[in-house]
């Protein structure tokens, strides 16, 4: 079905005749189809209305069909990146067993050769390893592949061994702050303090937590003998954070229970648990108390930084498009006096908070570290969701469940991360209402305290170039005439470095930080 379909997309030559199918998203509801083509020549409405003629055939008539296309040029770099990958997913032994340097790409007429040296422990799979490899490369760029495998002079004992670095142990620190004006509804005694709801995961026992309601909803439920019976579910905040709670009250209490409100607050003693991504208080009383007046949260203490990489080791990394003699080398002062990290990540869903339902989950990081004005260093990684990949994720990112499946999980990732970002300024697009709040979550789980201190370039672009259709990355990109393979994070994120480095250089000064 997919040869047939690019074969009719051909057919249509001008730009069409070397395009691919990137994507497609089916609608059912309002039944429409979206083709997503990448071409990598310019093309004209002319060619986009070729595209959906071409393809009418091949969908249902009662389906509105829409062909996008979308112009993307990789460079060597990119297609280098790409060649890492696939060994990464697809051979790991020989991935494993390379260095920055085995893998070249070069580009040609129509496309690109690339050579990839491996070890002569792997001289008899040479040829399947470059078949591989060329068949994903031609699935993820337009344009004609051809590479080879050769022999490197290396030898396994050449290979450097790593040793076992050993983090010291750290217990997180569980804040709490004084109850105000409590008032026993369940309680035979006072209760004095309160967990931040905060730090709830590292807390241990029984606690109580104290907060103002921000909804209470009334349900029932049949008990043994077939009587209804009430019971409450509270959303509860004290400014930390926010968690769900369910209460059954006491025959005892009911009558005060049943007229606590929105606004109200309340002191629930009980035990936490995060169990399958999300939060929950189980409740074992119910009292009335109030938060320490103009109440401001204790800084929270951040897990000292790790003393060495374990999963994830950056790479030294050279934008070699930041070196030609037609560009303005100058560099701001505050782009020299700070580092930054910019940062993109691929979720399983939008879920970004554990409160109310599960929370998502991380499966890639693209980060670069961005020092002098330049980008200088890269930290790459797949990650292990332990979870179940949606097709319409898989379909928006190219990520499958078997990319990931050998890759570190969260819990081993975040320790790396936080150390390569500790210090740095964090960058990303729409990180502020995004990526940072999976970052976030995903450090603290570790007990790792991320740097608030953000810059987001969406907000800096609409300040630097206003007047655009819009300030998606794609758009950008294409004002800055760069090139990229959307969707992924180690490709986003390098490409929102490039776009920060030229909105400072524009600005001449840092905006405010987030």
């Amino acid at each position: 079905m997919l040869n047939d379909v690019l074969e009719a997309l051909h057919a249509q030559g001008g730009s069409l005749g070397r395009a691919i199918v990137k994507s497609l998203t089916v609608d059912a509801d309002r039944r429409m189809v979206t083709v997503h083509i990448i071409t990598d020549r310019a093309f004209s409405p002319a060619e986009e209305a070729s595209a959906k003629r071409a393809l009418r055939p091949f969908v249902p008539a009662y389906f509105e069909l829409t062909a996008e296309i979308e112009k993307l040029t990789p460079d060597a770099r990119m297609v280098e990146k790409k060649i890492a990958d696939i060994l990464a997913a697809s051979s790991k032994a020989v991935s494993a067993t390379m260095s920055e340097g085995d893998i070249a790409a070069e580009k040609v007429s129509g496309g690109f050769s690339f050579v990839i040296r491996v070890l002569p422990m792997f001289k008899s799979q040479t040829e399947d390893i470059a078949a591989k490899v060329t068949d994903a490369l031609s699935k993820s760029f337009c344009g004609s592949f051809e590479g080879k495998c050769e022999i490197s002079s290396k030898s396994v004992d050449d290979l450097e061994v790593k040793r076992e670095v050993y983090e010291p142990s750290y217990k997180m620190p569980v804040r709490r702050f004084k109850i105000r004006n409590f008032s026993c509804i369940d309680s035979s005694a006072p209760i004095d303090t309160a967990v931040y709801m905060a730090d709830m995961n590292s807390a241990e026992g029984t606690f109580s937590i104290c907060g103002v309601i921000q909804d209470v909803q009334e349900r029932t439920y049949t008990n043994k003998r077939g009587i209804d019976k009430p019971y409450y579910s509270y959303r509860l905040s004290d400014t930390t954070g926010q968690v769900y709670v369910t209460v059954f009250p006491k025959t005892r209490s009911l009558n005060a229970v049943q007229s606590l409100k929105t606004g109200d607050s309340i002191v629930i003693t009980g035990a936490f648990e995060l169990k399958n991504g999300i939060s929950r208080f189980n409740s074992s009383s119910i009292d009335k108390g109030m938060m320490p007046l103009n109440f401001v949260p204790e800084e929270r203490m951040s897990r000292p930084v790790p003393v060495a990489y374990h999963f994830v080791e950056p790479q030294p990394f050279a934008d070699f498009e930041q070196h030609d003699f037609f560009t303005d080398h100058s560099v701001p002062d505050c782009l020299k006096d700070n580092e930054f990290v910019v940062i993109d990540i691929e979720t399983t869903g939008l879920n970004a908070t554990p409160v109310g339902g599960r929370m998502d989950a991380i499966l890639e990081i693209g980060a670069y570290k961005v020092k002098g004005g330049n980008i200088c260093e890269s930290f790459t990684t797949f990650v292990n969701p332990e979870r179940r990949i949606s097709e319409e994720i898989t379909k928006l990112t190219g990520i499958t469940e078997e990319m990931v499946a050998d890759a570190p999980t969260s819990s081993q990732v975040m320790p790396d991360l936080f150390k390569f970002m500790y210090g740095c300024i964090t960058v990303g697009h729409n990180i502020v209402n995004f990526d940072f709040n999976f970052l976030e979550h995903y450090c603290a789980e570790e007990g790792y305290i991320l740097d608030r201190r953000m810059i987001d370039t969406v907000d800096l672009a609409r300040e630097q170039i206003p007047g655009l259709n819009n300030y998606k990355l794609n758009t950008l990109a294409d004002y800055f005439n760069i090139s990229f393979n959307h969707h992924r994070a180690v490709d986003d994120a390098l490409v929102t470095a490039k776009i920060f480095i030229k909105l400072i250089k524009q600005r001449g000064s840092l905006p405010r930080l987030s």
